[in-house]
């Protein structure tokens, strides 16, 4: 899971769904996808909110992704609530072994912290829960298919804010 890197309000005028990134959400979206890369957890698949700023974190991330994950983008991702993130969870085909939510917050720190088992001792875990930031990504194992992913049933393999 991520949540989208950091967005500009540029004029009053810019709707909250049109919002790009600034500059520094640019490099960021660039440096978890070098994290991704570099901790050999690159997905296979990405369901990206239809907001502006998540499809602009989708492309820096992807640009630094060999090959880059398929592009979904899934409207019901933006402005969702927890229930309906889960939802498209669930709903990923079980030939897909890795993929990334790209949305916003509240909801992706909430599904994140719904869907952790607790069992595994990762030390970012408290961060994760506290201040789930800008660009931060949270990596999940889970047994089974993507639709059996029930809240207490994903373990947390790692938790990462990259800054670019």
């Amino acid at each position: 899971m991520l949540r989208h890197a950091k967005s500009a309000w540029p004029d009053e005028d810019v709707s909250d769904r049109e919002r790009p990134l600034t500059t520094r959400g640019g490099r960021d979206a660039a440096a978890v996808g070098r994290w991704l890369r570099d901790q050999a957890l690159a997905p296979q698949l990405a369901l990206v909110s239809g907001a502006r700023r998540t499809r602009e974190t989708y492309d820096g991330m992807a640009g630094e992704l060999d090959p880059a994950p398929e592009l979904q983008v899934a409207d019901a991702a933006y402005a969702a609530g927890t229930g309906d993130l889960l939802d498209l969870v669930r709903d990923i085909p079980d030939d897909v072994s890795s993929a990334i939510l790209i949305g916003h917050n509240p909801g992706i720190a909430t599904l994140a912290s719904l869907i952790d088992d607790e069992a595994t001792d990762v030390p970012e875990r408290q961060q994760m829960r506290l201040n789930f930031r800008t660009a931060a990504c949270a990596v999940f194992e889970v047994d089974g298919h993507w639709s059996g992913i029930d809240p207490g049933t994903a373990r947390l393999v790692a938790f990462a804010v990259p800054r670019g």
